[in-house]
């Protein structure tokens, strides 16, 4: 059975759309602000690997209204499947992002939320391009926390 959730937002000044589809073997999730699938990313890790929870939330820190984030576990596999960043900067911004949502997924999946443990995740990411020199900008971190709440919200919805 196909299961299917939606979110979609504005982010950064940016209509930001959050897409999960779960199949048997593998769960999908889009994260797009130019409406279309963008750099395809699968992650994986061995079936043994174990995942550490996300840390409690900080209600003291900048980041208080955003969830905590989970580490991603050392032993993950990104693989590109199709197309690619725009810079090599982005691809790596990109890595970050499917490292991030497939262990978001993971942890979800270990709960009892998603089923089956450790599948593959299929993370597309196409994010508009970015003004400005190179290096990270406050307004970089906080898409990428507004999009980790957004696949937080999105996992729970199945």
């Amino acid at each position: 059975m196909l299961q299917t959730a939606h979110i979609s937002r504005i982010v950064s000044e940016n209509q930001t759309d959050v897409v999960l589809q779960v199949f048997a073997d593998r769960i999908i999730i889009l994260v797009t602000q130019l409406g279309k699938v963008g750099n395809l990313i699968q992650a994986t890790i061995p079936s043994t690997t174990p995942l550490q929870p996300a840390p409690p939330p900080d209600t003291s820190g900048p980041n208080f209204d955003h969830h905590p984030l989970p580490l991603p576990p050392p032993s993950i596999e990104l693989t590109p499947i199709l197309g690619q960043a725009p810079s090599p900067e982005m691809q790596s911004l990109y890595s970050l992002y499917a490292s991030q949502i497939a262990t978001i997924v993971w942890l979800t999946e270990s709960e009892g939320l998603l089923g089956v443990s450790h599948r593959g995740v299929i993370v597309g990411i196409a994010l508009k391009k970015r003004s400005g020199g190179p290096g990270v900008r406050a307004e970089d971190t906080e898409t990428f926390r507004s999009v980790m709440d957004m696949v937080y919200e999105v996992v729970q919805q199945k």
